[in-house]
């Protein structure tokens, strides 16, 4: 099978597509034949060492998130079987043709999203959908999102709408008209942020950081409580405001619930989509920090 892989850390260049084993399912696992593979900051992290707690092996595969079909089921894998459309979470090999996960972690696909929407959601729905429940968002909050117009904050935006919580986000100018949108009150970021809330008339009571940063402090500057400040990028800014870092690990519960919201129409996920061949430039637009949505390779198919 072809895979990604980088045999040093460093920037984008680092990464090669290369000829690896295929994978072979074992006891309790399913072989997936990817279609789509999303990239995330995560993955950047780790491809320029910036994780030490995730030690590369070299030739290190890349990649968290996929949407595929079943391609094999190993023993006693229940419940699935070849040529099921799926998605789900992995780790460190989802930039590949093929993988091979636990048959029960796997989400079914419905078949009104396509495989890059699919695999597009995967990481973000699970921790926008987290990170509410962690910091107990309801119908009477104001929700300040940091990063609105990334994968997480565009999930976590529509959500919150969904359970009837007013939301705030926080975008470049481009993206605004994106925030609005999705049912967001759209603001700037950086030395703005403070003056272009209080505009607004609205009183932030929780807040949702995924851009690090100043983020914490504006939200209590703002008057948001610090236990109500959640942060899923900035873990030494939360301990030193006392805020929480929501990162709530991955559930393929959280994950189906959010996919049906999308199947239905209730939640939408832009991509980016870059073929395989063109990982770099995908690493690349990820490490920016621009755009809105979700980057999404192409893998086979």
């Amino acid at each position: 099978m072809r895979a990604a892989v980088f045999d040093e850390y460093g920037p984008p260049g680092v990464l090669r597509i290369t000829e690896l084993p295929d994978p072979v399912p074992g006891p309790g696992e399913v072989l997936i034949r990817v279609l789509a593979a999303g990239v995330q900051p995560f993955d950047v992290a780790v491809r320029r060492g910036a994780m030490p707690w995730v030690r590369a092996t070299f030739p290190q595969q890349s990649g968290q998130e996929y949407a595929g079909v079943v391609a094999a089921v190993g023993a006693g894998a229940e419940g699935l079987a070849v040529g099921d459309p799926v998605l789900g979470s992995t780790m460190l090999n989802a930039t590949a043709e093929l993988l091979t996960v636990p048959a029960a972690n796997v989400v079914a696909k419905p078949d009104s999203l396509d495989f890059p929407t699919a695999a597009g959601l995967v990481a973000a729905a699970q921790t926008a959908s987290g990170a509410l429940l962690e910091l107990a968002v309801t119908a009477e909050d104001v929700l300040l999102v940091h990063a609105g117009a990334g994968s997480v904050g565009t999930v976590a935006i529509q959500l919150a709408r969904l359970a009837g919580a007013t939301v705030i986000g926080t975008a470049s100018a481009g993206n605004h008209d994106h925030l609005r949108r999705l049912g967001a009150v759209a603001v700037p970021y950086g030395e703005e942020l403070i003056a272009a809330v209080t505009a607004t008339g609205l009183k932030p009571t929780v807040a949702l950081d995924a851009a690090g940063g100043e983020a914490i402090a504006q939200s209590i500057a703002l008057g948001v409580t610090p236990e109500r400040v959640g942060t899923i990028v900035d873990d030494r800014a939360a301990a030193e405001h006392g805020a929480a870092v929501v990162r709530a690990g991955r559930s393929p519960a959280r994950l189906a619930e959010v996919v049906a919201l999308a199947a239905a129409g209730r939640v939408v996920m832009p991509v980016r989509v870059f073929p395989f061949e063109a990982i770099v430039e995908a690493h690349a637009a990820v490490e920016s920090r621009h755009g809105r949505g979700k980057v999404v390779l192409t893998i086979s198919g």
